[in-house]
């Protein structure tokens, strides 16, 4: 691991200040990096925006009106409303019969999948795609807290997984950060293993959540996409059908663009199995590599869409705060 570390420390030379500012070293996961994010909770606003379906008893109130504790409106008395509902000073007043209405209340529980996989473990700016998806994950887990929001979901890897039930307060937040920095301090020691472990552990997973997730509830799925396929689909897909369903899609500046260079320089790179050669500073190797990377981009987009998922993404190159204050993904706010 030695290599990737001193590769990533030599690259993040020049924003030292930006890790200090976010407590973390790019590449190893704490809690104490995970704590700040408690008063950070204005950035997100994670009210439904989507009818829900599930008739659990909460804070949130439903499209459906009914007889609830949150008082909607009034309007004429109709046949089989209840008789306790009338509204006697309305009645009295216009001398027809009106009865009040009531906005549903419901529960809705907050689940967060997070991907700590092999290929979530690269960064070659500032912070490790892992590193960033828990720091994601915190985010949303405060929000949700303050809210008064149970907290559940599920930490996954290719060799092993936490199902989390959902828990209130405090301890359902702790509860979930402790199981990012266990999994990711695991997924970092295993590392070698990355060109031999299963594919198979996404799609695992995925149906992992579809049983977890109950309906009414809002799912979060952080993760670099690149194991997202067509098989990965059926599951996420049933939990869109029942839940409101955003995925957090984090990927990395190189996944994206080759760095610029003034001068062509012949770089080695690998994905741990198989290595190739690229030019930097060449121009026609780096307009081809961004359309390829724009055309992946491009198929995961509608694998989301298709899934009924709505769709945010997250740069490792930059600390989330920045990337939501910028407003270019103000739709979540």
């Amino acid at each position: 691991m030695w290599w990737k570390k001193h590769l990533v420390q030599d690259i993040n030379q020049g924003i030292d200040v930006s890790l200090q500012e976010i407590h973390s070293d790019g590449i190893n996961l704490s809690i104490d990096e995970l704590m700040p994010y408690q008063s950070k909770t204005s950035l997100l606003n994670l009210a439904p925006k989507a009818a829900l379906h599930g008739h659990l008893s909460g804070n949130y109130l439903a499209r459906t009106k009914g007889r609830g504790m949150e008082f909607d409106e009034v309007r004429h008395y109709q046949t089989g409303d209840d008789i306790r509902a009338i509204d006697w000073r309305v009645t009295a007043r216009t001398g027809i019969t009106h009865t009040k209405l009531f906005r549903e209340e419901v529960e809705r529980p907050v689940l967060i999948a997070t991907d700590l996989g092999q290929s979530m473990c690269f960064g070659s700016k500032l912070l490790f795609k892992s590193v960033q998806a828990a720091h994601i994950a915190a985010l949303v887990a405060w929000h949700a807290k303050k809210r008064g929001d149970r907290i559940g979901g599920l930490v996954f890897n290719e060799i092993d997984h936490k199902e989390l039930k959902p828990r209130s307060r405090l301890s359902g937040v702790l509860h979930y950060l402790h199981a990012l920095e266990e999994l990711h301090a695991q997924g970092l020691a295993h590392w070698q293993e990355s060109s031999t472990a299963s594919q198979s552990y996404f799609i695992e997973n995925c149906d992992r959540l579809r049983q977890l997730a109950r309906p009414g509830s809002l799912v979060y799925l952080i993760t670099d996409g690149n194991h997202f396929n067509e098989q990965a689909l059926l599951p996420i897909a049933q939990i869109s059908q029942h839940c409101e369903l955003i995925i957090c899609e984090v990927s990395d500046p190189l996944e994206v663009r080759l760095p610029e260079s003034a001068h062509k320089t012949s770089v080695a790179i690998t994905d741990g199995s198989l290595t190739q050669q690229l030019t930097l500073g060449d121009s026609k190797t780096a307009k081809l590599y961004q359309e390829k990377a724009m055309h992946s981009n491009q198929v995961k987009q509608r694998l989301y869409q298709k899934a009924g998922a709505r769709y945010i993404h997250f740069s490792a190159g930059e600390s989330i705060e920045q990337q939501l204050k910028s407003g270019a993904d103000s739709w979540i706010r």
